[in-house]
């Protein structure tokens, strides 16, 4: 058995000690792999990958998603409102829906092409200038705007805790003001954290290195 396969079972295997592994989407992290090294878990059966630069995802997922109608390609980095119409195209999900002109665009572009895709509202907890996402005081008033006013799919938040060790305080902050807006999704969690982030109702674990190995 591969030892991609033998990771991923063992990270289901955690998280079915604490919680249904299926209510749970491990976004398996594959930016930076080329797609032979991916393959193992695509023929596995799992179906949610994470790319963070829309010029990679188009040049390995395009053909692919075409063969396999049930792959889901979750965009999970920094997106640029000039690149919102070719992502649109590529991916499934975004997770990083985080300012009023990339919302614009993403609602023209997937109406244009007539497909819906599924969001996530990226939060900066920490206030981090080096970091994406909107300040938990803007929250509110831009998940109205993108729902109300521009009909978006807005399935929860998303965060990326300060590297502080105060990682289960923002994850219980976010999971509190996910739980505000009566959003049922919540992407928190990665290789380091996801077995936290379960305890904060997170449903979309992005999971990279533990799958897949450390990147060269």
């Amino acid at each position: 058995m591969s030892i991609i396969i033998e990771r991923f079972d063992k990270i289901k295997s955690n998280i079915e000690k604490f919680s249904i592994a299926d209510s749970r989407t491990i976004v398996a992290v594959s930016k930076t792999f080329s797609l032979d090294h991916i393959m193992p878990l695509i023929n596995y059966g799992h179906m949610h990958y994470g790319e963070n630069k829309v010029q990679e995802a188009e040049s390995k997922w395009l053909q692919i998603k075409k063969e396999k109608k049930d792959l889901k390609l979750h965009m999970i980095g920094k997106l640029q409102s000039n690149k919102a119409k070719k992502a649109v195209q590529i991916f499934d999900y975004i997770h990083s829906l985080d300012n009023q002109k990339l919302a614009d665009v993403l609602a023209k572009s997937q109406k244009n092409i007539n497909k819906s895709i599924k969001y996530f509202i990226q939060v900066n907890m920490g206030n981090e200038t080096q970091k994406s996402g909107i300040s938990y005081n803007e929250v509110d008033a831009f998940y109205n705007y993108c729902v109300k006013e521009k009909n978006l799919n807005v399935l929860g938040l998303m965060a990326i805790p300060p590297n502080d060790d105060k990682t289960e305080e923002y994850f219980k902050n976010i999971s509190e003001l996910n739980a505000s807006l009566g959003l049922k999704n919540l992407s928190i969690g990665m290789s380091s954290d996801y077995m936290k982030a379960i305890k904060y109702k997170s449903t979309h674990l992005r999971i990279g290195s533990l799958i897949f190995g450390e990147r060269s």
